[in-house]
């Protein structure tokens, strides 16, 4: 007797971050390619706040590809979600979305309700996986755990109970950032060199032991599971082997940019998940200008700035005489409102464009872009590897300082910005990167980078082969 074919039904569940969204997102689109069906999970308040931002109807999906939510009790979406991290990740340790992810899952057995083929897998988000991976077990379900990180950075909060066992944080002296103890190398975290303390998360300066538990709870649990990572072979080889032995298995699959470059799937065009409403008039703007001429500046959805950096950065760019995009969230600047002084305005009214927010894959990739200036999240720094883009890295939270190392020093393809910016310095740079001899070399690594990511997700790269490994022999319903 035949076997019945089932399709294959994978729920996705990203954490409650725009580019933890985003790039979840994308891979749902990539299997979907594949022949899966997609259910795709949110947290009612993110749920919310995209139909705000992308209109009442963005999400209707379609009927193979859907988006639900489950029930976070935060307040409404013009609350700062960034205000509410301790309590959404004390919520995760604590079981509180379990029993409404299982019931989501449960009630799509009802098939002849929902005309939809029952759940054969679930894909979370590493920092979920403290329930998913539960989850599953109960429900008998194959999931894979995915990190929309760097394999370094990844490693970097992986490493953060044996920093603290040895000592060296959380630091013991109160003068620690200006007395040079975070210069010191840390040399014994396999896969990882040249890394200086500073190099690691800043979780380990904060004093959170919520969000310290959070992190170190999640990285551990994680690798009980298939895990995936927004890499590719070529970029991290030494992290790679290390992870291979840390893992139940390992998948780098990025940059999943190029993958998605391969095909076109117009029904799926529409499917996005922006927290801000996109300004394309830039797109045009950019149009107007020189090759290679402008520099992007774009801090990612969770910088915040004070008053006075604000105006560090915009005097700086302004003194750089250079022509620039930047992208300035209305919630930006700490306390106040992102107003740039008259001055400014007035010195690069005929060179620049100010928006709140931009699609910036089309920005990363348009040819009058030369130069990227970024705070080092990884989902902007993969964009900008597979754009063939050099960068400015002015790190701000989480992984952002390890990836800064990688790329400034690792990836040859960086220059990072003090912490303590000053507009003199910052315009030294943005000439450098867009005009100077070091500006030229990373320009050329960056494309060798770029070249490399390109075979990665080819037809015979690593990250296709990882990719069909993935769905072939971690997300299939187990006998």
């Amino acid at each position: 007797m035949a076997t019945e074919v089932l399709v294959p039904h994978a729920v996705f569940i990203p954490s409650p971050f725009q580019s933890h969204i985003k790039t979840m997102l994308k891979l749902a689109k990539l299997l979907h390619h594949k022949g899966f069906h997609i259910t795709f999970v949110n947290l009612e308040s993110l749920h919310r706040r995209m139909l705000e931002s992308r209109g009442p109807n963005s999400l209707d999906g379609l009927p193979d590809f859907r988006f639900e939510f489950i029930p976070d009790d935060l307040p409404p979406p013009e609350i700062d979600y960034r205000q509410h991290l301790t309590d959404v990740c004390k919520a995760i340790m604590e079981g509180h979305y379990l029993s409404s992810f299982k019931g989501l899952i449960s009630r799509f057995s009802n098939t002849e309700s929902f005309n939809i083929p029952p759940v054969t897998c679930i894909i979370s988000d590493g920092f979920m996986s403290l329930f998913t991976i539960k989850a599953a077990e109960e429900l008998g379900l194959p999931i894979a755990v995915f990190f929309t990180l760097s394999a370094c950075g990844f490693m970097g909060f992986h490493q953060i109970p044996e920093l603290k066992q040895r000592g060296l944080i959380p630091p013991k002296d109160k003068n620690f950032p200006s007395s040079g103890y975070l210069d010191q190398v840390i040399d014994f975290i396999p896969g990882m060199k040249n890394m200086r303390l500073r190099d690691f998360a800043t979780i380990i300066d904060t004093g959170d032991d919520i969000l310290y538990r959070f992190i170190v709870e999640s990285t551990k649990t994680s690798v009980k599971a298939p895990t995936i990572f927004h890499t590719f072979d070529a970029l991290e080889p030494e992290l790679l082997d290390t992870l291979s032995s840390l893992c139940r298995s390992v998948h780098f699959i990025g940059p999943l940019d190029l993958h998605l470059n391969q095909f076109q799937e117009s029904a799926l065009s529409s499917i996005g998940c922006n927290l801000w409403k996109e300004e394309p008039e830039c797109l045009q703007w950019l149009d107007s200008r020189e090759p290679n001429s402008v520099l992007y500046v774009n801090f990612g959805s969770v910088t915040l700035l004070t008053r006075e950096q604000l105006i560090e950065f915009g005097m700086g760019l302004a003194k750089s005489n250079r022509p620039f995009l930047w992208i300035i969230r209305p919630d930006m600047v700490v306390g106040d409102s992102a107003i740039l002084p008259p001055e400014f305005t007035e010195e690069v009214k005929e060179r620049s464009f100010i928006a709140s927010w931009c699609p910036q894959e089309e920005v990363l990739n348009h040819p009058s872009i030369g130069g990227f200036l970024t705070h080092s999240g990884w989902n902007s720094t993969i964009e900008g590897i597979s754009a063939g883009v050099p960068m400015l890295c002015w790190p701000f939270t989480g992984d952002q300082t390890t990836n800064c190392r990688y790329t400034c020093t690792e990836w040859g393809i960086g220059m990072e910005i003090e912490n303590n910016v000053k507009r003199d310095g910052l315009a030294e740079l943005v000439i450098e990167l867009m005009e100077g001899e070091k500006g030229k070399k990373m320009k050329n690594r960056v494309i060798e980078w770029k070249k490399l990511a390109e075979e990665a997700t080819g037809p015979n790269g690593s990250s296709s082969i990882n990719l069909e490994k993935l769905v072939h022999e971690s997300l299939q319903r187990q006998a």
